[in-house]
């Protein structure tokens, strides 16, 4: 990558992909950083050819964290700002209508580990470390999805000390949904993306509304939601579709 905007979008077919594009600094999350996320995650949810977006980070690491030197001279104000721009990010990811998968390798720090948890789901490269350190930089943060991701209990113990999560473990614990070779992040990453590419748009927008939507309530309610997500995919005819696809293999 050569560019000098913080991050980078390029477009295969139906894949995109935004690139953390600060190696220079580790990817670490900085204010431009926080304003570009939403605008390139907006764009490719509105954008009809886009089916799946990709997120990695350019370099040796996915991403250090927040970039704490744009703090330095600066006010409460501004840092709480600063903060917001942030949660809006991680919010625009995690509100994409298309499926997001985060590729993450190296460490994998605070912001950083914001950004992979707002992702539909993450694949790791082996030899990825995890780490929240924010109570020790004197801060909070990732208290709220790193606890939905691995359970109260287990977010604190990795806040308060701010330890390693290597790979290995984040696979065990839920945060991660593969661990494969470094070597093979890249092609992990395309292969997913091309199999969810290749299901009906609709069921696959649908299915990521109903998860979504159900995790936040009880299960009478979510059903209630997946049944309303069912008549909505009737109505759009999209399951015959399906079916023939299905009759097509069982001939192959």
């Amino acid at each position: 990558m050569t560019t000098d905007e913080p991050i980078a979008v390029t477009q295969d077919g139906p894949v995109a992909r935004i690139v953390l594009n600060r190696p220079h600094k580790r990817n670490a999350v900085d204010l431009a950083t926080c304003v570009a996320l939403p605008a390139a995650i907006m764009a490719l949810d509105t954008d009809p050819d886009v089916r799946v977006v990709l997120i990695s980070g350019a370099g040796p690491v996915f991403c250090a964290g927040a970039d704490l030197s744009e703090r330095k001279d600066r006010d409460a104000a501004w840092v709480r700002q600063r903060r917001l721009a942030a949660f809006a990010a991680y919010e625009a990811i995690e509100r994409c209508g298309k499926p997001v998968i985060a590729l993450v390798h190296g460490a994998v720090v605070g912001s950083g580990g914001e950004i992979a948890m707002a992702a539909d789901f993450i694949v790791a490269a082996e030899g990825t470390v995890f780490r929240f350190p924010e109570p020790k930089w004197g801060t909070v943060g990732a208290t709220q999805r790193l606890q939905r991701a691995i359970g109260v209990r287990g977010a604190k113990e990795l806040l308060f000390t701010g330890r390693d999560l290597p790979a290995a473990e984040a696979l065990t614990r839920g945060l991660v949904a593969r661990v494969v070779a470094a070597a093979d992040l890249d092609a992990a990453g395309r292969e997913t993306a091309a199999a969810i590419a290749a299901a009906p748009e609709l069921a696959i927008r649908l299915t990521k509304q109903a998860v979504d939507l159900g995790a936040a309530t009880d299960l009478t309610s979510g059903i209630r939601l997946e049944l309303a997500a069912i008549d909505q995919n009737l109505a759009a005819g999209d399951w015959k579709a399906g079916l023939d696809r299905f009759e097509k293999r069982k001939k192959d």
